[in-house]
């Protein structure tokens, strides 16, 4: 795919189907900014850093800001419930020491 084609698809899907799926943009962003520092927050506080169970919760986060806008889009469900997944085994990761 040729740059052009890339954004002109993300132009039709910003514009478009996400507009609809997740409403104004800049909201959307407002509540996931939201969420973000609260975890950064806490990361720094608890572990002086973002860690990869931090990043896990900032990506569920993200799918439970476009949910606050269309609570039966079933993607970020799943995209949840796989985040929750990849959380716990990271976390099981880091306990052992384990780093790729």
């Amino acid at each position: 795919m040729k740059r052009t084609e890339i954004l002109d698809t993300a132009k039709e899907l910003i514009s478009g189907q996400r507009a609809k799926d997740y409403g104004d943009a800049f909201d959307n962003h407002s509540r996931i900014a939201e969420g973000w520092n609260i975890i950064v927050r806490g990361a720094i506080l608890s572990h002086g850093e973002v860690t990869e169970q931090h990043v896990v919760l900032m990506m569920d986060w993200l799918k439970t800001s476009r949910l606050l806008e269309t609570i039966d889009h079933q993607d970020s469900w799943i995209d949840k419930a796989g985040y929750t997944a990849l959380g716990g085994e990271f976390s099981e990761r880091a306990e052992k020491g384990i780093r790729s």
